[in-house]
């Protein structure tokens, strides 16, 4: 599953770094995907918005073993 999740963390890069930001795969336990956002959206007030409406919806849809994506 870890590789399954990085090759989307892959596809979804690019638009994160065309606004100054990143996105690091820390873990993946029991389904639940640990990503650290870093550079601009670290800190930013769209963060959540991002990390649930996007990135948390692509990987579930992508693989469907993520339950939930958390950031740390």
């Amino acid at each position: 599953m870890r590789e399954d999740v990085q090759a989307v963390l892959e596809q979804i890069r690019p638009a994160l770094q065309a606004d100054g930001g990143d996105v690091e795969l820390v873990d993946i336990k029991d389904g639940v995907v640990h990503l650290r956002l870093i550079g601009a959206c670290n800190g930013c007030p769209m963060s959540a918005m991002t990390l649930k409406m996007g990135i948390e919806r692509i990987l579930k849809e992508k693989v469907p073993e993520v339950t939930k994506v958390v950031s740390v």
